[in-house]
């Protein structure tokens, strides 16, 4: 592999490690609500989350890129802070994989919230357990094949991005190119051996984690029948 390869591969990984940790901070205690609420803003905030999944991602990243950039608000909120602006970085980026992948961590999470039913709180509340505390060392460790499975999906979607990460951060070598547009830009460049490599790897990969899910599926199965 060349070096702009290594680097893609590389900055591909940083990429989905963030935005899983973000992911995760940000997904469980929306998940929890979505479970939890009768609120009538349940429905609209499970839409919106939920958005990203049926939103072609050239739109998605057309209009983070218009908020993001130097007119947008965000934009102008970054650059009158001193920071610049957040488009064609690698934060863009971040920030653009996030919302993309949200609805990869919220909805295995807020299934296997839903799946506990209202008993175990109660009973923990009985036993004088706070409600921060009964999430904690109740509901979060009994939903934890939810928690692997939304790390996983939200670590394998980012992998695979494309139109999102285009849009917002271009292809630029070692600032916001990844493994999917170093394919598109060897396949551009007609160098389909190059290509053939890194896709066969992406079709693996993509593979491996479906059979991981598959097992965890099973495995989970097997425990709580």
């Amino acid at each position: 592999m060349d070096h702009e390869t290594l680097q893609a591969i590389w900055l591909t990984l940083q990429l989905a490690i963030a935005t899983t940790l973000v992911l995760l901070t940000v997904a469980t205690p929306l998940a929890w609500w979505l479970s939890q609420t009768q609120s009538p803003w349940r429905a609209p905030v499970g839409a919106l989350v939920t958005l990203p999944l049926v939103l072609p991602p050239s739109v998605l990243g057309f209009y983070l890129l218009v908020v993001m950039g130097p007119q947008g608000p965000l934009g102008q909120l970054t650059q009158a802070l001193g920071w610049g602006v957040l488009s064609f970085s690698f934060t863009g980026l971040l920030i653009g994989s996030v919302i993309f992948s949200l609805p990869f961590a919220v909805q295995p999470l807020q299934h296997a919230f839903e799946a506990l039913g209202p008993r175990p709180m109660e009973v923990a509340a009985t036993l004088r357990a706070s409600p921060l505390d009964a999430f904690f060392s109740v509901a979060l460790p009994q939903a934890r094949s939810g928690l692997i499975t939304a790390a996983i999906l939200s670590f394998a979607h980012t992998v695979g991005e494309f139109g999102v990460v285009l849009m917002i951060g271009g292809n630029i070598p070692g600032q916001t190119r990844v493994v999917s547009t170093q394919i598109y830009g060897h396949v551009e460049a007609m160098e389909y051996t190059q290509a053939h490599w890194l896709a066969g790897g992406m079709v693996v990969f993509s593979f491996a984690v479906l059979m991981g899910l598959a097992l965890l599926k099973n495995r989970h199965s097997r425990v709580w029948p």
